[in-house]
């Protein structure tokens, strides 16, 4: 997996009052899903406990709408009407086929490219395969701790010479190895394309200090100081009395000292 810049522990303030606050008015039926993707932090891919699968949280979230069958043939019926793709990409979500809504949720953009909220979407998407590869990662990462303590372990052995041996545990690490980096990787990638989502709706909405703090957010959340600093300072310049002002100056002063060491 590839080194990312040192991240700084940044305040809530913003997040708390601005981010998942738009969020929540945009797209109301992501911001349970996306606090809980964030709640994760991705950037590092750091162990943790591991738990309900995203699948699950999508089908636990209800939904009373058209099948998915119904759906999928309203998109057959009227492949450019993009309220049949968003009635999809949902069903899809409420299914548990992340992968599905979000193919769903890129044609809807695609239909609506001036949509600001179907971009939130799709970003949310996005993170949500994120929020799966970290519970993945975590597993793994798990199951490749304990299966190295066990090389530590005496091994049985016949006439002096060992059972098993050190070409059992480089296997085993070389499998754990490669299967964490494939995790880290798709993760990240997800990350990146929710960024990209985010980018788009920036270039959309250029004069909208609440994007830009959105955008921040997100490129942090993909370890990507550069263009989190961009768009905080670009907030600084839209909006620069504005109550959260003080807490991005000083996330700013964070961000950049992480990107300088």
């Amino acid at each position: 997996m590839s080194t990312r810049p040192r991240r700084e522990t940044m305040s809530p303030a913003i997040e708390d009052t601005m981010f998942f606050t738009r969020l929540r008015r945009h797209a109301k039926w992501m911001f349970v899903f996306l606090a809980l993707v964030f709640a994760l932090g991705f950037v590092g891919f750091g162990v943790g406990a591991g738990g309900v699968g995203i699948g699950d949280v999508f089908r636990g979230s209800g939904g009373g709408g058209a099948s998915v069958s119904d759906a999928r043939k309203a998109t057959e019926e009227r492949p450019a009407d993009p309220e049949a793709w968003q009635e999809l990409a949902t069903v899809l979500q409420a299914d548990g086929d992340v992968a599905g809504a979000i193919a769903a949720q890129q044609r809807v953009v695609e239909l609506r490219p001036n949509d600001p909220d179907a971009l939130r979407e799709l970003a949310a998407l996005h993170f949500a395969v994120a929020a799966e590869k970290q519970q993945e990662l975590q597993q793994l990462q798990a199951e490749a701790a304990v299966a190295g303590a066990g090389q530590n372990l005496p091994r049985p052995s016949v006439g002096g010479t060992e059972i098993g041996g050190d070409a059992v545990g480089q296997a085993v690490n070389a499998t754990a190895s490669e299967e964490i980096a494939t995790v880290a990787t798709e993760g990240q990638a997800a990350l990146a394309a929710a960024l990209d989502a985010y980018g788009q709706l920036a270039a959309l909405q250029p004069n909208d200090p609440s994007v830009q703090l959105e955008l921040a957010q997100a490129a942090i959340q993909a370890g990507e100081l550069d263009t989190a600093i961009a768009a905080y300072e670009r907030f600084l310049v839209l909006a620069p009395d504005d109550p959260s002002a003080t807490d991005v100056r000083r996330q700013l002063k964070q961000l950049r000292a992480a990107a300088a060491g």
